[in-house]
């Protein structure tokens, strides 16, 4: 998706605006499986279902906060957050991130994402700080709040 006049050349009249929402995305058990064996987190609370369903405070099992987080990035870019004239876009780190609700097995998430700030660094570099909000459908707080940093490459 792209958004209406946004360039590496206007970005700065977006700061302080909404850059949009993704589409829900679902966060079923294969994805937190698959993000388990990827990392070696094979904790009991992402993984045992049937364990999870009788002694996780939560019913069942729960996405990983670094899968949430994880999430962030696509579901970013899937809004526009690359503008069309970028050749890239780099992670370049994290300002703050929260994770303020667990995202259970089954559950859909979006990612409403702010633009913040904007810093030109030259060379057809911009340096983007956006806040990502992952909200969880049908749940009153989101699953991570974060600041996140991105490199834009003319």
């Amino acid at each position: 998706m792209s958004i209406k006049g946004y360039s590496i050349a206007t970005i700065g009249n977006f700061v302080g605006r909404e850059l949009g929402v993704s589409d829900w995305l679902v966060v079923d058990q294969a994805r937190i499986d698959e993000f388990a064996k990827c990392t070696g987190d094979s904790q009991w609370i992402h993984v045992d279902v049937e364990r999870a369903e009788k002694e996780s405070p939560f019913g069942g099992t729960v996405a990983h906060g670094q899968l949430t987080l994880a999430l962030l990035a696509p579901l970013a870019i899937e809004i526009g957050l690359i503008p069309d004239d970028a050749s890239a876009g780099l992670n370049y780190g994290l300002d703050k991130v929260r994770f303020a609700t667990p995202v259970k097995a089954g559950a859909r998430v979006r990612n409403r994402v702010t633009l913040m700030s904007t810093v030109v660094k030259g060379n057809g570099r911009v340096l983007v700080k956006t806040m990502n909000e992952l909200q969880i459908e049908g749940e009153d707080k989101p699953a991570v709040v974060a600041e996140t940093l991105v490199m834009l490459v003319a």
